[in-house]
């Protein structure tokens, strides 16, 4: 008996619970979106100073990726393929100052790293 009282008791809650539904209304001014816009395409032409750490074959850019995430956490990383071989590349610095002081910091840890400049940049 008292099995059954506890089973009506929960399917009540249970279908009391379910029968609760909202909507969610935002309500957003017009001039975010524009900003957005405008960041996006601004960022879009921004070039970045970046370390490139090494080269190979697809395998090897994944080991060597992984070890990269590993030494510096946090830091932007990317495998991009470029002919003949994939290449693993470190950090997006905006500035060179910084990306100097950056790239002195891998060549501790990877002694044949690059610093790569922008490539729509004359620096």
């Amino acid at each position: 008996m008292k099995t059954l009282v506890y089973t009506a008791i929960l399917t009540c809650f249970s279908l009391w619970t379910q029968a609760q539904e909202g909507n969610i209304n935002i309500e957003q001014d017009q001039k975010i979106d524009t900003l957005i816009k405008v960041y996006n395409t601004v960022n879009s032409k921004v070039d970045y100073y970046h370390i490139q750490v090494g080269f190979g074959s697809y395998q090897k850019a994944q080991n060597l990726k992984s070890k990269v995430d590993i030494d510096f956490p946090g830091w932007y990383s990317k495998i991009e393929f470029k002919e003949p071989t994939y290449r693993v590349r470190l950090g997006k610095f905006k500035d060179q100052l910084q990306a100097q002081r950056k790239f002195q910091e891998v060549r501790k840890k990877y002694p044949n790293a690059m610093l790569l400049k922008p490539e729509n940049s004359s620096k």
